[in-house]
């Protein structure tokens, strides 16, 4: 399939002023002598998306996911190479981006709907579904600058949706969203796919890369790292997280301090093949091994389904054994009495982080899993135990 997408050796470069006046006369006098430091946000970006295609970009802090978002939907201009694109292009990139905070919504629509490309016939048209998806009837008259963040946001993504756009790239402002709301986006996204719509999506969260994403990029301080499956990007983008995101990654990352040296799943293994049965134990066993002292340590354990949801997490200080210091090597068991799902495959994430999770020390993304099949005729994820008990009125 032709790509709607082709982003070819781009290159973004921004340049900072390093120095910081506080008054207009040193300005004059430092007129023509001020000096720069360059930021290159991107370098040599080479990627292709299919038409019809959910591409996720993943990356930390300062990656360079939203500048590559900027440069695709033509905001910002690239210093090197070049971006090819077919078709309408609706962004929701930033919270208000194209709102006028002293005009209304209704007048804001209309604006925001023409630089995207409409008629206001056409804005006519889809007025009433933008503001009935977008859950403002009672406001849409009001100034925006009175808008909570929120309606901001319910605003902004039901004109970008409503444009009726090939290409929709969508920034992680969602996340400021009320989960309502945040289910009502992934569902239109969802009907997107359906129709064939070509979407890039921006995100802190992998489970949303698995769940919609048919492919997924990682950024690492400017360069493509990883093109390709949702499961093996966000094994990338743990591995680079963990290879040092920089001061500005959502968490501090200590390499080398410790490690994870081994893990090993122990449950009955019936029949010839090595899979359980509903209700069976599960004993999961995480070998470690660590350089000189740390404080403070939690271990992680997540299951989830092939799909890509996160089934259960938890970690050793949130179930109540907390490791106020750890040093040398050993082992930290964790057990299931009776495993509550039915038939699937069920991968498996490991980690070591300080308590609270503020620093990683070691992350290993579903390198492990194990499997279930149901006997009995039960449908689903999940074992309820369910049991039924019929009573007759013998007089009727």
């Amino acid at each position: 399939m032709a790509p709607a997408i082709e982003v070819c050796e781009l290159s973004k470069r921004f340049r900072l002023s390093s120095e910081k006046y506080q008054s207009v006369k040193e300005r004059f006098i430092h007129f023509g002598r001020t000096t720069h430091e360059e930021l290159w946000a991107l370098n040599e970006i080479e990627l292709a998306v299919e038409s019809g295609t959910t591409v996720g970009l993943l990356g930390h802090n300062g990656s360079g996911k939203s500048t590559l978002l900027k440069c695709i939907a033509g905001i910002l201009q690239p210093t090197y190479g070049e971006i090819r694109t077919v078709g309408r292009i609706a962004a929701l990139l930033e919270l208000g981006a194209g709102f006028h905070p002293e005009l209304t919504g209704r007048e804001n629509v209309f604006l925001n709907g023409s630089i995207l490309g409409l008629s206001q016939k056409e804005i006519e048209k889809r007025f009433d579904e933008i503001v009935g998806f977008a859950e403002l009837e009672d406001h849409i008259d009001r100034q925006v600058r009175h808008y909570s963040s929120g309606m901001y946001v319910r605003l902004g993504f039901a004109v970008a949706v409503n444009v009726d756009p090939d290409i929709l790239l969508v920034d992680e402002v969602l996340a400021v969203g009320d989960e309502a709301f945040q289910r009502k986006c992934l569902n239109r996204v969802q009907d997107f796919q359906k129709e064939g719509r070509t979407i890039i999506v921006v995100t802190h969260v992998p489970d949303l890369v698995r769940q919609v994403c048919h492919k997924a990029a990682v950024l690492d301080h400017g360069k493509l790292v990883f093109h390709g499956p949702p499961g093996e990007a966000v094994r990338s983008f743990r591995e680079h997280l963990l290879g040092g995101a920089g001061p500005s990654a959502s968490r501090a990352v200590v390499a080398h301090q410790a490690h994870i040296t081994g893990v090993s799943l122990e449950h009955p293994e019936h029949s010839e093949g090595a899979f359980m049965l509903p209700g069976d134990p599960l004993t999961v066993r995480v070998a470690y091994d660590v350089v000189d002292v740390i404080e403070d340590v939690a271990f992680v354990m997540a299951i989830y389904d092939t799909q890509g949801r996160l089934l259960y997490r938890a970690s050793t200080d949130r179930l109540g054994k907390p490791l106020p210091r750890l040093s040398g090597s050993g082992e930290v068991v964790f057990t299931v009495p009776s495993v509550p799902l039915l038939d699937g495959s069920y991968p498996v994430t490991f980690g070591i982080t300080s308590a609270g999770g503020g620093a990683v020390y070691d992350w290993r993304e579903q390198h492990e899993q194990f499997e279930v099949m149901n006997p009995t005729p039960a449908e689903g994820l999940v074992d309820m135990q369910m049991k039924v008990e019929i009573e007759i009125n013998p007089d009727r």
